[in-house]
C-alpha cells in the first residue's frame, strides 16, 4: 500500500486557485478577451516569449501589464483558437510560488486563397506566480514553443 502526503488546506486551496489562473489565461485567449488576460498578471509583470524553446534569448520580452496588449490582441489575426492545458507541477513558498505547464495550442487561419490552416504549437509555460491581496497572479510568464506544425485543415 502506498502512502500520501497530506496537504495542508491552505496549499490545497493555493494551488487550485493557481490551476484556474493557468486555466483562465487559456479560456482568456480563446475568447479573445485580451482585457481579462492582462488582468491575471502583476502590474509589474514579465512576459517572455521563446519561440523556439533551445534559444538563450527571448523573440519577445514585454515588461508590465500595459504592454501585454498588442501581444493578446494579436489573437485576432486568427479565425479560432483552441488550447488544451495539460499537465502542470507548482512548488509553492507562502506568497509566491513557480511552476511548469504544458499547453497544446490549435490556431485556425485563413490564407489568401481561402484555404483553411491550422497551426498547432506544442508550449510550455514556466512561470513565477506571486500572491497579492489573497489572489494568485502572474509575476514572470515564459512562453517557450517546444515545436509548431502547420498543415491544410478541413471544415
Amino acid at each position: 500500500m502506498s502512502s500520501h502526503t497530506s496537504i495542508p488546506p491552505q496549499e490545497v486551496a493555493d494551488r487550485l486557485a493557481i490551476r484556474e489562473l493557468i486555466d483562465a489565461y487559456a479560456h482568456c485567449a480563446d475568447r479573445r478577451d485580451a482585457k481579462g488576460q492582462m488582468a491575471l498578471f502583476t502590474e509589474d509583470s514579465h512576459l517572455l516569449v521563446y519561440m523556439d524553446a533551445t534559444a538563450a534569448e527571448p523573440t519577445q520580452e514585454l515588461h508590465g501589464r500595459e504592454a501585454l496588449a498588442p501581444v493578446f490582441d494579436n489573437l485576432n489575426s486568427y479565425r479560432a483558437t483552441t488550447h488544451f492545458n495539460g499537465q502542470s507541477t507548482v512548488s509553492i513558498d507562502g506568497d509566491r510560488a513557480s511552476g511548469e505547464s504544458y499547453c497544446l495550442a490549435h490556431h485556425i487561419s485563413f490564407g489568401e486563397d481561402a484555404e483553411r490552416t491550422i497551426m498547432v504549437a506544442s508550449i510550455r509555460y514556466l512561470d513565477e506566480f506571486v500572491k497579492q491581496d489573497g489572489e494568485w497572479y502572474f509575476a514572470v510568464r515564459r512562453l517557450m514553443v517546444d515545436w509548431t506544425e502547420t498543415r491544410p485543415c478541413a471544415p
